[in-house]
């Protein structure tokens, strides 16, 4: 089978994607297991211009940096369509979402953020 790669936005204009990485497990409570899809569970800020993180999750504030990855990846969505001349088989493409050229690695354990 033949699966067909595209890029709709052009080779240098692809959304820079990020992924964050953290050490650890992130449990989802039972009352949210059925609706994760854009489910949020922390704020990420950068202060300033550094290339410093934070992530906050409920009471607790993990630092990170940028890391460069050593390959960069693509996020693909995957396209399914019916064959015009064959109807009874389907042909897949790839269309290109973004590129991922960095990670934000939190490698420390978390500060609790106690408030006064």
């Amino acid at each position: 089978m033949q699966i067909q790669v595209k890029c709709s936005c052009g080779a240098e204009k692809c959304p820079e994607w990020a992924i964050i990485e953290l050490q650890g497990v992130v449990e989802v409570q039972p009352s949210f297991q059925h609706s994760l899809q854009n489910l949020q569970i922390g704020l990420l800020c950068r202060p300033s211009s550094q290339e410093n993180y934070t992530f906050t999750v409920g009471y607790h504030e993990l630092t990170g940096s940028k890391v460069a990855l050593k390959k960069p990846m693509v996020v693909l969505k995957k396209i399914k369509y019916m064959d015009v001349a064959t109807s009874s088989s389907s042909c897949v493409e790839l269309d290109v979402v973004g590129v991922i050229r960095h990670k934000i690695l939190f490698k420390t354990r978390p500060t609790a953020l106690i408030s006064g």
